[in-house]
């Protein structure tokens, strides 16, 4: 039985001027062409090719040497070649494009754009492609906790996060409490994993540990804070959607980064706004900080007058006297 949209072992069952036919061995009743531009110049009947099924432009099914770029039960990543009023169309590797209907598609795709697909055979036994790949990504990654992982982003879901293809196969979520920033379908994004569930799916962070991350955040909310002329409109007591919107950060993740800013001295917060420090307040600061410093430093050096006098009029003793 042929297996449309799989590799698979047929054998030479008859030469003919424009290729060979394939066939099954030991059935020789169903057979399929192989076009003479993708025989083997040294290939005879009864010999054995691996090839790959599908439907021509004509709807005819026919046999290529090539492996295209995706197979029934696999994930890739497809450049979008066209796109015309029924749907788009998928450069995979062989010379009639891959159908992409508009149906299957979780956005509108672009002519250009790559998106992540799977392929199936539609009610017409024909090969199409869907985005819509959640079964058909695997669960046996050979990721652990607090790897750091690469994959793209195929679906949103307000109730339950952002679905990810790790490697553009395994499957994986960032849960809503994690799903912070630019997150969109077709981004490739680098992540954290979380946890490894029973199932074998993946739960991931697209942040690092706190104390990892917290040097990054702290330079994003200072490029911020620029693009606010120096002065942001709000302080660190702001609501977490106001800090998400402007930031892509969970308050917490926010907190950290201007408390981090505000120790090295880079900005000072007052009851509804935090300003960034410019040059000259930076320098009156370390001149303030020398200040203090040498001060210490003099009254430390200082001595206590009380104590050498009480030395010069007391009575001191040697060790060993009889007094």
């Amino acid at each position: 039985m042929f297996r449309l949209g799989e590799m698979q072992a047929l054998e030479i069952v008859k030469k003919v001027d424009f290729g060979v036919y394939l066939a099954e061995e030991g059935n020789g009743e169903e057979r399929v062409l192989l076009p003479a531009k993708q025989v083997p110049q040294d290939a005879c009947q009864g010999d054995k090719l691996e090839v790959f099924l599908y439907r021509d432009s004509s709807d005819r099914l026919i046999a290529t040497t090539r492996r295209p770029k995706l197979v029934l039960g696999e994930t890739a990543v497809l450049e979008v070649a066209e796109v015309s009023r029924i749907g788009a169309f998928l450069d995979w590797g062989l010379e009639k494009d891959l159908f992409l209907p508009f149906r299957e598609q979780t956005r509108k795709v672009q002519k250009g754009e790559h998106c992540l697909v799977a392929l199936y055979i539609d009610k017409s036994a024909r090969l199409c492609a869907t985005m819509n790949v959640y079964h058909q990504l695997r669960t046996d990654s050979p990721y652990q906790k607090d790897d750091m992982v690469r994959g793209t982003i195929y679906e949103t879901s307000r109730e339950f996060g952002v679905f990810v293809a790790v490697d553009n196969c395994y499957s994986a979520r960032i849960p809503r409490r994690e799903c912070f920033g630019d997150l969109e379908i077709g981004r490739e994004i680098e992540a954290r994993v979380l946890e490894v569930r029973e199932d074998g799916k993946l739960e991931l962070s697209p942040r690092n540990k706190s104390y990892l991350q917290i040097d990054a955040d702290a330079e994003l909310i200072m490029q911020v804070i620029d693009e606010f002329a120096g002065v942001l409109p709000f302080n660190d007591k702001a609501s977490p959607e106001v800090i998400s919107r402007e930031f892509g950060l969970s308050k917490n993740a926010f907190k950290r980064g201007v408390g981090r800013l505000l120790k090295e001295g880079r900005i000072r917060i007052t009851e509804n706004r935090i300003f960034k420090v410019t040059e000259e307040e930076a320098v009156r600061q370390n001149q303030d900080k020398e200040k203090k410093a040498a001060e210490k430093k003099t009254a430390e050096k200082k001595p206590d007058r009380r104590k050498a006098a009480r030395k010069k009029g007391g009575i001191h003793y040697e060790e060993g006297s009889n007094h």
